[in-house]
Parts: structure tokens; C-alpha cells; sequence
């Protein structure tokens, strides 16, 4: 399994946003100038971020960013699952998708399911705030 460079880029981004949890809002400027991402890059994936519900952002005079609850409650799989959807690791299990030319006759399908769920699980145990070095205490 192969991140997109955009889900890679979250968990940079997100890893970012933990380091300031706490402490201050920062600005989507300041992430892309920490990460060395481009700002535009960086705005599309709060916004989107945003959206899963993994980052609060806030416009006007003491507006920014910042993470919507603490980074120990934020895992890896919640991240990849925000910028890449439902985490499979083929295409056959997905709801409405016939394209294989296999899955009349496949033995394996009925087994992606699981492989699945223990993928999402093995992401699941990872938090943010140990992706971005946080203490338990700063994080909670």
C-alpha cells in the first residue's frame, strides 16, 4: 500500500497542527512555512481536513487553525481516511463497484473484508500525538 502524496501531505500537515494543539492557533501561512508544503496545498488540505472534522478553522482578527479535538484522539487511519476515503485495499470491495473481470469466479474476494479491517486497525493504533512526538499531557 502506497499513500497518495496528498494523504502524506495531511499527516505532515496534521503533524504540524498538533505541535501548536494547546498552545495557539496557526495560520495555513505559517503550516506551510513549518512543512515547507505550498500554501495553496496547504489551504486545500485544511479545508478538507476541516471538512472530516480533524482541523477547526476560524476566520477573522485571532482566527487560524487547530485541531478539533486532541491528537492523542486523532489516529493515522482517521487522517488517510479524510483525504483518501475508506481504506481498501482493492477496488472489488467497495459498495456498487463490479469492474473486475475476476469477481464471478474470485476465491480471494470474500477475504478482503478482513485483510481490510486489519489494515484500518494497524492505522488506528497509530495517534497523532505520537506521529508528531507529543506528550500524553500536551496532547490530552
Amino acid at each position: 500500500m502506497r499513500l497518495s502524496s496528498m494523504a502524506d501531505y495531511a499527516v505532515v500537515t496534521m503533524c504540524a497542527a498538533a505541535r501548536h494543539c494547546g498552545f495557539a492557533r496557526v495560520s495555513a501561512s505559517d503550516l506551510a512555512a513549518e512543512t515547507g508544503l505550498p500554501l495553496p496545498t496547504v489551504q486545500k488540505l485544511v479545508s478538507t481536513l476541516s471538512k472530516a472534522g480533524l482541523l477547526k478553522a476560524m476566520r477573522g482578527a485571532g482566527g487560524g487553525i487547530q485541531l478539533s479535538r486532541p491528537a492523542a484522539a486523532i489516529t493515522l487511519a482517521d487522517i488517510v481516511e479524510a483525504i483518501e476515503g475508506p481504506i481498501a485495499l482493492t477496488a472489488c470491495v467497495e459498495d456498487g463497484r463490479h469492474d473486475c473481470g475476476l469477481e464471478a469466479s474470485c476465491s480471494v474476494r470474500p477475504h478482503w473484508g478482513m485483510v481490510n479491517k486489519a489494515m484500518r486497525g494497524a492505522l488506528a493504533q497509530v495517534r497523532l500525538s505520537e506521529l508528531a512526538r507529543l506528550k500524553e499531557s500536551v496532547a490530552a
